[in-house]
């Protein structure tokens, strides 16, 4: 199937031969749905702490971050043109005119174009589109007056306007202060300083970024860097990185035959969210938090986001202390006999690890093997919401080839909807995950765990795409927090919706939650 010059170029991307097989063996064979047993709801999956008991882990984390490293880790290479989708499509219908009027009119609902124009005035970026019309001559209060939506949709999206088309979403101005408006990214460094600083006020910051994109990322933080250095006397280690071009999968045709580009070359395409668990790999700290670049809020909402994800960490770190305490012992102790039932109840009850039914007949060196196995892996702090209509994944006790329970981030896609059973768990799903996770990717001796040894590569995802009006069928790798931590220690803790207020459209910027006190 596959020339020498298709082999260089596998090896060029830094992978082999087997991996790309093993893809199109996937292709030909399909992943398997997951086997739900039911949704995780508070009480059973899902810990819901009282204002005591939050205290105290806030209190545990400010405490015991002493000697730690701690980096904020922001998947930040998504493009920002799905948020304008509507803006496209208007402005290809749109003219001025009667028709144009009605078309304008039509909807005006809160996600409608013709909410956006109208409330523009309050949208972070305006007083830079205002500036940019009048310097094209155009005028934006002209163009609003004479209803050239059009030129003001351009003057947002085009490269010769603020280019927010071709813009990833870190780099769009999301929240106006006094002093000006922020970026997403800019955001994201303050988040860092109030919950990301270590003892020595080092704030560490790590976005994943598209290359093409990197010299303006750049750019940013040498200008804004001293302000919020100062403000919130912190100093920030900011660093980058790429997908990896290893990461990328092989693209089929419907016949599961490889895609090839028309220099005849195999067609490659990236490989999803899953792919940044390489660049997540390489993150030397003792503390992760995730979070997705577009869920940030002004700073006088701030607060709860703030004593949540400290929350989470001093949790983690609780937890973690736990589990090294434990390896430990089993691994050093001769007179291990008396500890094994209290470490295996702290398995069960703490950290929801599902032990074999002939566990406690089993021999006390099996037990303690049996231990080790399950403390010893990556450790992940999941933030969960109540669901409210919101898209994402859900948390569930799944049921894995083995026949042990754990605890999982379930996409719609995972599902077998058609399986009556498996379709009314997934309706009776309580909470989705926000993507706030706070991770410990270290073992109990401080050396760093290869984190691709606990993915499940049954959970990857097809989907039927289009290259030059052929279809083709696209794969992407275990989700990050899916599939590819599916084999981590895992624990979901409910936090407040308020946690959770993600960018989708530009209309979204709108809301409430991403306006200033005084608009």
């Amino acid at each position: 199937m596959f020339s020498t010059r298709d082999i260089d170029q596998i090896s060029a991307k830094g992978t082999d031969l087997q991996v790309i097989e093993k893809q199109i063996r996937h292709f030909i064979t399909g992943f398997p749905y997951v086997r739900l047993e039911r949704p995780a709801t508070a009480g059973d999956g899902i810990i819901r702490f009282d204002n005591d008991e939050m205290k105290f882990y806030q209190s545990f984390y400010d405490q015991n971050t002493t000697g730690k490293t701690i980096v904020k880790f922001v998947p930040a290479s998504g493009a920002a043109s799905r948020m304008f989708k509507h803006l496209f499509e208007f402005r290809e219908k749109y003219a001025p005119g009667a028709h144009g009027d009605a078309l304008f009119l039509n909807k005006q609902d809160f996600n409608s174009i013709h909410y956006f124009i109208t409330h523009i005035e309050k949208i972070a970026f305006f007083k830079d589109l205002s500036d940019l019309t009048s310097a094209s001559g155009h005028h934006l209060e002209k163009c609003l007056t004479n209803k050239e939506f059009n030129v003001i949709i351009d003057h947002i999206l085009a490269e010769n306007g603020l280019n927010y088309a071709n813009l990833p979403k870190a780099l769009l101005k999301f929240h106006r202060y006094a002093d000006g408006s922020r970026t997403a990214a800019e955001e994201h460094l303050v988040e860092a300083a109030a919950y990301a600083r270590d003892a020595t006020n080092i704030a560490r910051i790590h976005f994943t970024i598209s290359p093409e994109h990197q010299a303006k990322f750049t750019q940013l933080f040498a200008r804004v860097r001293e302000k919020y250095e100062n403000a919130f006397g912190v100093q920030f280690d900011i660093s980058f990185s790429i997908q990896k071009p290893s990461t990328d999968t092989i693209a089929v045709d419907e016949m599961n035959q490889p895609m090839r580009n028309p220099d005849g070359t195999l067609l490659f395409r990236p490989g999803g969210h899953g792919a940044l668990l390489e660049n997540l790999n390489e993150a030397d700290a003792d503390l992760v938090f995730i979070k997705n670049i577009d869920n940030i809020v002004p700073d006088h909402l701030k607060g709860t986001t703030i004593e949540y994800k400290k929350l989470l960490g001093g949790y983690l770190l609780f937890l973690r202390g736990q589990i090294e305490k434990y390896l430990k012992l089993l691994r050093k102790s001769t007179d291990i006999e008396n500890n094994i039932q209290e470490i295996a109840d702290f398995a069960r009850k703490k950290l929801f690890l599902d032990l074999p039914s002939d566990f406690n007949n089993q021999k006390p060196s099996s037990q303690v093997a049996c231990l080790i196995d399950c403390l010893n892996r990556p450790i992940r702090i999941c933030g969960m919401v109540k669901n409210e209509g919101e898209p994402g994944g859900g948390p569930f006790w799944v049921r894995g080839d083995d026949g042990k329970l754990s605890l999982q981030i379930v996409e719609s896609s995972q599902i077998d909807m058609h399986n009556p059973a498996q379709k009314e768990n997934a309706e009776h799903s309580t909470h989705f995950n926000p993507v706030d996770l706070v991770c410990s990717t270290r073992n109990y001796d401080g050396s760093a765990f290869d984190l691709r040894e606990f993915v499940d590569e049954n959970t990857g995802f097809i989907s039927l795409k289009s290259s030059g009006g052929t279809t083709l069928k696209a794969q992407e790798l275990p989700g990050l927090w899916n599939g590819a931590m599916a084999k981590w220690i895992t624990v979901f803790v409910e936090v407040p919706i308020i946690t959770f207020n993600p960018v989708k459209t530009v209309n979204d910027l709108l809301r409430t939650e991403h306006l200033s006190e005084t608009i």
